[in-house]
């Protein structure tokens, strides 16, 4: 079989699956239960693997966030750069073959006063240098 879906669902890699087991066995517990063993061990782990995912990036880990998935984050980052930024400017421009989760979003965001525009793109997927004319 050939996947062609990796977007979405991708394979668990050996390594990270050796990593997560005892979590998903074992230490199973609500990292922000912290009142009983499996919590406390629970957010011990998630606390680790914040401080190692910081040092390969050189930054704090008050800058590294777990989110569920794609659409969680999408919303996160797009509503907390609208409601950082929009003082400079209410004006996003996209395209419409973004992913649903940003259309949707976007489409929240324009509710609350931004100017969408979407360009068009070509039958090879580029830009449309045309639309860079957006009103």
């Amino acid at each position: 079989m050939i996947y062609l879906d990796n977007n979405a669902t991708t394979r668990v890699d050996d390594a990270v699956l050796d990593t997560m087991l005892p979590y998903l066995k074992e230490d199973y517990g609500n990292a922000s239960s912290l009142q009983h063993r499996l919590g406390r061990a629970a957010n011990h782990a998630v606390e680790t693997a914040r401080k190692q995912i910081a040092t390969y990036f050189g930054v704090s880990t008050k800058e590294i966030f777990f989110t569920s998935g794609a659409t969680e984050s999408i919303n996160m980052v797009l509503r907390g750069i609208w409601e950082r930024y929009q003082h400079l400017g209410k004006h996003i421009i996209t395209t419409k073959a973004e992913h649903k989760a940003v259309l949707s979003t976007l489409e929240a965001l324009q509710k609350k006063g931004a100017r969408i525009s979407y360009l068009s793109l070509d039958k090879d997927g580029n830009i449309s240098l045309e639309d860079w004319n957006v009103p």
